[in-house]
């Protein structure tokens, strides 16, 4: 067996049910999960529709590379989102099978585990694929320092030089799993001169990007920020995906674009990898892409979870509205996992521990004394979790 696979740390939803192993939710009352970050807004309709009209295509092998048609809609929407006038779809963009699946595939695309001390680094506390992906590549993961001042954002400054000259991916998150910080045009500046200078590719991980507060600001993404620093995409990459824009985690369907270098290897690598969508998906992918008054309404219904969750919550934990995405990240007392276990035990409301998506450095784990809530319930399912953590720690 592949020895790397013993590197692998339990994933946290694994480790999360060890957690409540002992312990069950109270007898009559509903659970409610906060601790999976899976949309549960209803799909849209004409995502349905227009994945029932293709289901013919069932009959023929996809192609690897995608239906042209596909990649157009997905160029024609990064070019309305991000102001790319004339993007060039054909090689610039590449449907994958959600962005989870991506991550890991273009990470065994990029790294080179022949150098001595191939790395990767990523932010911490972070989504666990990133770890994984580089483990089995061959690779060894650095971690970014948390700042806590900026919400947990990359603190890229931190990271030794020596580390930055073994680097060949950076891997970023914006807006951020599991505090919703969004990097900033500095935040971006940085970044890329740091890649200059050490030759990295930077893959950004955007599946978030649509979910945000202010209908007139929505988050900066790599390439958006490569073009108004004068920049071109060289050596970047960004990541997307319809799981939360549209709420249809299950189609699995998400993009890859950027540098076409890049995109030119990454689809040799599927090729053998044996990545396709199915055609049927393809065609509501492309729907979606092409719809924004469903996404408008998805972003209002977080809206009002977070104006109905937060006046709850904020008199009792240390919380606050994040920059975008659906998550809230909460200073919680004692143990992040004991307070999780016993959150469960008295009140059947799931969160997920902080620290298990973060890992220790130097003896400290940022996601300790931190527990992540997922807004993905219903408006009414969240505040009835909100009215039982607020009673749960006002009884402790």
């Amino acid at each position: 067996m592949n020895p790397r696979l013993a590197q692998l740390q339990p994933y946290p939803f694994e480790r999360l049910r060890k957690l409540f192993s002992t312990v069950s939710a109270p007898s009559g009352v509903r659970p409610v999960s906060l601790g999976l970050g899976e949309p549960q807004h209803p799909t849209p309709q004409l995502v349905k529709d227009a994945l029932i009209e293709s289901l013919g295509g069932l009959s023929r092998y996809p192609a690897t590379g995608g239906e042209p048609a596909l990649k157009e809609a997905i160029g024609s929407w990064i070019e309305r989102r991000y102001g790319l006038p004339e993007f060039d779809a054909g090689r610039k963009v590449l449907p994958v099978l959600g962005s989870r699946e991506a991550l890991f595939s273009l990470t065994q695309t990029i790294v080179d585990a022949s150098r001595e001390r191939a790395t990767v680094v990523c932010p911490n506390p972070f989504y666990q694929i990133y770890e994984g992906a580089a483990i089995l590549a061959g690779a060894h993961t650095a971690f970014a320092p948390a700042r806590r001042e900026r919400n947990f954002a990359c603190d890229l400054k931190a990271i030794p030089a020596e580390v930055w000259r073994d680097t060949q991916l950076l891997v970023l998150c914006s807006p951020g799993n599991p505090t919703g910080a969004v990097m900033t045009l500095d935040d971006w500046r940085e970044a890329f001169a740091l890649a200059d200078a050490h030759g990295f590719v930077i893959a950004s991980d955007e599946c978030y990007s649509e979910i945000y507060f202010d209908e007139a600001a929505p988050p900066l993404g790599v390439l958006e920020a490569a073009r108004r620093l004068g920049r071109d995409d060289r050596g970047l990459v960004m990541l997307s995906s319809l799981s939360k824009r549209s709420s249809v985690p299950g189609m699995r369907s998400g993009f890859v674009a950027g540098d076409p270098e890049i995109i030119a290897r990454f689809l040799l690598y599927r090729t053998y990898h044996g990545s396709a969508m199915s055609p049927p998906v393809q065609h509501a992918s492309i729907a979606a892409w092409g719809d924004e008054a469903h996404v408008r309404d998805n972003r209002a219904l977080y809206r009002r979870k977070f104006d109905a969750v937060l006046p709850i919550l904020e008199p009792i934990l240390e919380v606050r509205r994040p920059d975008a995405a659906f998550y809230l990240w909460a200073r919680v007392p004692g143990a992040d996992d004991v307070f999780a276990r016993d959150l469960y035990a008295a009140t059947g409301v799931t969160v997920l521990p902080g620290s298990y998506m973060g890992r220790a450095v130097d003896g400290v784990n940022p996601g300790e004394g931190y527990v992540r809530m997922a807004l993905v319930a219903g408006v009414e399912e969240c505040v009835e979790a909100a009215d039982r953590i607020a009673a749960f720690c006002k009884s402790r």
